[in-house]
C-alpha cells in the first residue's frame, strides 16, 4: 500500500496515512475538529498503533493490527472519549498478500473490482469487521456513514491529490490500486517506477510519540500469562521437556504451520452474533455509564470501571464474555454458544444454532466437530464431543496440559488455553482491566 495514491474525499472527519496505512476515524457533533478534539487524539494513537504493528511485522501487520485494535477498543477508547464511542476503520496490508480490513462503528470499506462493488459495514457487525481481502482492481475506499446510513460512491474518475504521510481532515480516503491511473495517464504502481515528480507534500506529519493520549504496548511484559495482543508464534511457551506429541509447538512456519486465518470465520460469527447477543438476558449489575456485568466482577464487564457491589440484581441483556485467540491470530468474540473442528458447519451442533468456527488443521488430530463453546450465565465453557484425540487444556502459570473428560463440561478463567489437534486457542477477557490498575 505504500506506493498506491491515497486521495482524501472532503469532509469534516480525519484521515492519517502511516506507514502505507490507512485510518480514519469519525469526528460527530457540530464542535469544530481540533488538534485537541478526541477524533484528532484517536487517530493519532491509532497512527501510533499502526506504526508499531508495522515495525513488528512490515510485510503484512493487518493481523497485528486488528489484534492491537480491538485491544485498543477495549482499553483506551473509553479513557479518550468517555461515553461516545469511537467509529474508525483501518486498511494495511495483510500477510501473503491483500488487504486487511478492520472497522468499528458507522465506517464503511467499499472495494471496486471491475464491474463489481462489495462493501462490508462497520454498523452490520456486532462488533468488528476483521477481514482479509483481495485488493480490487479499481479502489478500495473507507467512508464515515452520515447520519442516516447513507455512503458515498466512488467517483468516476481518480483526482490529483496524494496523502503521502500524516494527518487531514476528510470525509473518507480512497486507495486507488495499481491498475488504476491518474489524470494524466501516467501508471503510479509500485512496480512502474513512476511515481508523478511533483507529488504533493502533507500539509501535517505524525510526530514520532502522539500526544496527550494512551498507546498501547506493542511488547507485552515478560509475564507468563501471555497476551492475546502478542503474535500468534508466542502462545505457547516451550514444551520441548515433554514427551506428549500434543505439545508440540505450534506457530507460523513451525513444522506444523499454522494456516493463515479464514475469512469466512468473523464473518459468521458476526451474523451469528448480532442475531443473538441482543436477546440473552441474565441477571446482573450495572456501571456507572450503565453497562451490564456480571455481578460477581468488582469491575465492569464492557468499561473496566468499578461496580456498585451493594445494589440489587436485575435483567440485564449480556455483552460478548470475552474472546477466543487463535494461535494464528484470528479473534472471536463469545456472544453465542459455538462448535469448533476440521469441518464443523454440517455437524448437529450447527443445526441446533452452534456457530461452526472451523479451524484448519495438518497434524490429523482435530475431528470434524471437536470441541463447543457454551456461554452458560456469566461463564464461558468448554465440552470436549468425545473426539478421537482429545481436548486439553492448561491453566494460566502451569506447563502442563490436562485432558478433559468428553462431555463434561469445564468453565475457563482468563487465559487459559484450549488445544484441539495441533491447534491452539487461549481464551481471553473482552473487557480492559480496572482503570488505575
Amino acid at each position: 500500500m505504500k506506493d498506491r495514491q491515497v486521495e482524501v474525499v472532503v469532509g469534516n472527519h480525519a484521515v492519517a496515512r502511516v506507514a502505507g496505512a490507512v485510518v480514519l476515524v469519525a469526528h460527530r457533533g457540530s464542535e469544530e475538529l481540533t488538534p485537541e478534539s478526541p477524533t484528532a487524539l484517536a487517530v493519532e494513537s491509532l497512527a501510533g498503533l499502526v506504526r508499531d504493528a508495522v515495525e513488528q511485522q512490515p510485510e503484512g501487520p493487518g493481523a497485528i493490527v486488528a489484534r492491537q485494535a480491538t485491544r485498543w477498543l477495549m482499553k483506551y477508547a473509553e479513557q479518550i472519549s468517555p461515553g461516545v464511542p469511537i467509529d474508525f476503520g483501518i486498511l494495511s496490508s495483510a500477510e501473503g498478500g491483500g488487504m486487511a480490513i478492520f472497522l468499528h462503528g458507522a465506517v464503511t470499506a467499499v472495494l471496486e473490482d471491475s464491474g463489481r462493488t462489495e462493501r462490508f459495514r462497520g454498523s452490520d457487525a456486532a462488533f468488528t469487521v476483521d477481514r482479509v481481502a483481495s485488493i480490487p482492481s479499481r479502489a478500495v475506499a473507507l467512508f464515515i456513514d452520515d447520519a442516516d446510513g447513507r455512503i458515498p460512491e466512488l467517483p468516476a474518475g481518480r483526482g490529483i491529490g496524494w496523502l503521502v504521510e500524516g494527518i487531514a481532515q476528510a470525509g473518507g480516503a480512497i486507495v486507488w490500486s495499481d491498475g488504476s491511473r491518474s489524470g494524466g495517464g501516467e501508471h503510479v504502481g509500485a512496480g512502474a517506477g513512476a511515481r508523478h515528480p511533483r507529488t504533493p507534500l502533507p500539509t501535517a506529519r505524525i510526530d514520532p510519540e502522539p500526544r496527550r493520549q494512551p498507546r498501547p504496548e506493542p511488547t507485552p511484559e515478560p509475564t507468563p500469562h501471555i497476551t492475546a495482543t502478542q503474535a500468534a508464534t508466542s502462545m505457547l511457551d516451550s514444551v520441548a521437556d515433554q514427551p506428549d506429541p500434543h505439545q508440540a509447538l505450534t506457530q507460523l512456519g513451525g513444522t506444523n504451520p499454522a494456516p493463515r486465518p479464514d475469512p469466512d470465520l468473523q464473518r459468521r460469527l458476526e451474523a451469528t452474533a448480532k442475531a443473538t447477543a441482543l436477546t440473552v438476558k441474565v441477571l446482573g449489575f450495572k456501571c456507572a455509564r450503565a453497562h451490564p456485568s456480571d455481578p460477581r466482577s468488582a469491575f465492569c464487564t464492557v468499561c473496566g470501571m468499578p461496580v456498585d457491589q451493594t445494589q440489587h440484581l436485575i435483567e440485564v441483556v449480556r455483552p460478548p464474555l470475552g474472546m477466543l485467540v487463535l494461535d494464528d491470530g484470528m479473534t472471536y468474540m463469545l456472544a453465542a454458544d459455538a462448535v469448533i473442528g476440521r469441518d464443523p458447519e454440517h455437524s448437529d451442533a450447527a443445526q441446533r444454532g452452534l456457530i461452526p468456527l472451523k479451524v484448519d488443521d495438518s497434524s490429523g488430530g482435530m475431528s470434524r466437530a471437536h470441541a463447543e463453546i457454551h456461554l452458560v450465565n456469566w461463564d464461558v465453557t468448554v465440552v470436549d464431543r468425545g473426539s478421537t484425540n482429545g481436548t486439553r487444556t492448561r491453566l494460566p502459570g502451569y506447563r502442563d496440559w490436562v485432558r478433559l473428560t468428553p462431555n463434561q463440561p469445564m468453565i475457563l478463567v482468563q487465559g487459559t488455553e484450549v488445544m484441539i489437534g495441533n491447534r491452539v486457542l487461549r481464551y481471553e477477557p473482552a473487557a480492559p482491566p480496572p482503570f488505575g490498575g
